[in-house]
């Protein structure tokens, strides 16, 4: 069923569904309308997976359930407000407040890394909403960027209490299934072990990592490798957290018993908001993992006079030393010597650049061609200085690179140009913004608009959504625009049905484009008013 059959719907005779806000894995948040108090609402619809055991969909039907029961509970500013479960076909559907807004993750998809006082900011309003969810006996236990919501208002709103577990309720989920978002799983819970109020603060601490640092620090290429990750390695150290990082690494200590408590943390949190200094503070943060060892450089060499008596060596290597930073340590010493080499190559090649004779095209060709340009022993040759390749030919790196005289190679001609930074420019058009008459609108009269969307080079691909004035989507879910070679412009339409039953609406249309560059088009304002018709005396609706 397309979603404009669908937002003819109305469930439980009285909210009617007037668009998507967003979509996951579990189902659709719809923007309705509760036609009792007149008034938007959010309702949140569970779609069962095709092929799912009746088992399985009464499960996922008693977690919906339970999570309106559980946000329920918590009465507080940072918590979405729960009004209703309605039940159609079968079906609990979840009505809630209506947040205006964008998530965290959306906020951190568009602007990178936040500041940490922006960060602790955030940070304190979902550890309150958190502190009074514990409080009332409920565990959130999935709180991420994408349940963190930033409303219009300026409040900060915890969301999705799906997954949550009551205190005293009995399990809904199967032994062995993993619930929630492993990078933000704490550690006990990724054992099997019973997770407690510690576990929703380690996967705050781990939210508050990625907001600042711009990743996460336990993320792998699969769950599994994720899982492991957060059991057994240490935290990568905070490197933009700054006041931020002993809080961070007190939230995400492996010992539920040793992490910072909801209050302190807490109070560190809004200290640090407000630009002061956190109590954490007073003992200096470590780092859980050693640093990286900066090499030595090394001395200049000097042949000795005498041969030197033989002598025990020594050594500047520790046992305790991570077999990764040493490994690291060597390939970095190892680009510092290829990078003297080359930069002796080249000041030799300026110092003796006068076409010198077959010995200096040979000797200069087969080094600067064989160790700079990655080519092989054989680069140089009595022809290095023709093609830096020898009499053998050398490599196709050498030949590229190799064509500047006797010197086996050019500093320019083995450079590739970077392309230029891709720009994506918005424009936005409007047709019949203001309308008046019968609603829904027909589609001919309705408010209609066109974006003309150019990238700076194709091929590219670039990802946009229509966005009102007022904050929501009105299309909501980012949309894909590819440009193939030698197509730098395309349009694209949108037409604007407004949902109002009776009165006026008014607002501003724009395009937001968030890949390749994030970049808005200027608003273009519209209008539907929608009026009804009055019955005459003898039945007939005379034409408004």
């Amino acid at each position: 069923m397309s979603d404009e059959a669908r937002s003819e719907r109305v469930i439980a005779g009285r909210y009617r569904l007037l668009s998507p806000l967003g979509e996951g894995g579990m189902g659709t948040v719809w923007r309705a309308r509760d036609e009792v108090l007149h008034r938007e609402v959010a309702v949140k619809e569970v779609r069962a997976p095709a092929g799912l055991p009746t088992p399985e969909v009464e499960r996922m039907y008693a977690r919906l359930e339970r999570e309106a029961w559980a946000a329920a509970r918590v009465a507080h500013r940072n918590v979405v407000t729960v009004y209703d479960v309605a039940m159609e076909e079968g079906r609990p559907w979840i009505v809630m407040e209506l947040v205006r807004g964008i998530s965290l993750y959306d906020l951190l998809d568009a602007e990178g890394p936040l500041s940490p006082q922006r960060t602790a900011h955030i940070g304190a309003e979902v550890l309150a909403a958190l502190r009074a969810a514990h409080e009332a006996g409920v565990l959130h236990r999935d709180v991420k960027p994408g349940n963190v919501l930033m409303s219009n208002d300026d409040r900060i709103i915890l969301t999705d209490f799906g997954i949550a577990m009551v205190e005293g309720s009995s399990a809904l989920t199967m032994t062995g299934e993993v619930i929630g978002s492993p990078e933000f799983l704490a550690p006990e819970r990724a054992l099997g072990r019973t997770p407690g109020p510690e576990s929703d603060l380690w996967s705050l601490g781990v939210m508050l990592y990625a907001a600042v640092e711009g990743n996460s620090p336990f993320r792998q290429d699969t769950p599994l490798s994720t899982l492991r990750a957060v059991v057994d390695e240490e935290l990568p150290p905070p490197r933009r957290a700054g006041p931020l990082a002993p809080v961070i690494e007190g939230l995400l200590r492996k010992d539920p018993a040793e992490r910072l408590s909801g209050e302190a943390a807490e109070e560190d949190l809004r200290l640090i908001a407000a630009d002061g200094t956190p109590r954490t503070a007073a003992a200096a943060y470590a780092p859980t993992v050693a640093a990286l060892p900066q090499p030595t450089p090394p001395a200049p060499h000097t042949p000795p006079a005498a041969p030197v008596p033989s002598r025990a060596p020594t050594s500047t290597t520790t046992t305790a030393e991570p077999a990764h930073p040493r490994r690291a340590t060597v390939v970095l010493i190892a680009g510092l010597v290829a990078l003297a080499l080359a930069f002796a190559g080249l000041t030799y090649a300026l110092l003796n650049d006068n076409g010198g004779g077959e010995e200096s095209s040979s000797t200069t060709g087969g080094a600067t061609g064989g160790t700079g340009d990655g080519g092989s022993t054989n680069g140089g040759g009595d022809n290095g200085g023709t093609s830096g390749g020898g009499d053998d030919g050398g490599t196709t790196t050498s030949e590229t690179s190799g064509t500047n005289g006797t010197n086996g190679g050019s500093t320019d001609g083995g450079r590739t140009s970077s392309p230029p930074p891709q720009t994506v420019e918005v424009s936005l058009s409007g047709n019949n913004t203001q309308y008046s008459g019968a609603c829904p609108p027909p589609e001919a009269e309705a408010p209609t608009f066109t974006a003309t969307i150019t990238v700076g080079r194709a091929p590219a691909e670039v990802d946009y959504r229509w966005v009102t004035k007022s904050g929501e989507p009105s299309d909501p879910g980012w949309k894909t625009l590819s440009f193939s070679d030698g197509d730098t412009s395309q349009q694209v339409n949108h037409v604007e049905t407004g949902d109002n039953e009776d009165g006026t609406y008014e607002n501003e249309m724009s395009v937001e484009v968030r890949s390749p560059v994030h970049t808005t088009s200027d608003s273009v304002a519209f209008s539907v008013t929608c009026e009804t018709e009055t019955p005459t005396t003898d039945g007939a609706s005379p034409t408004p």
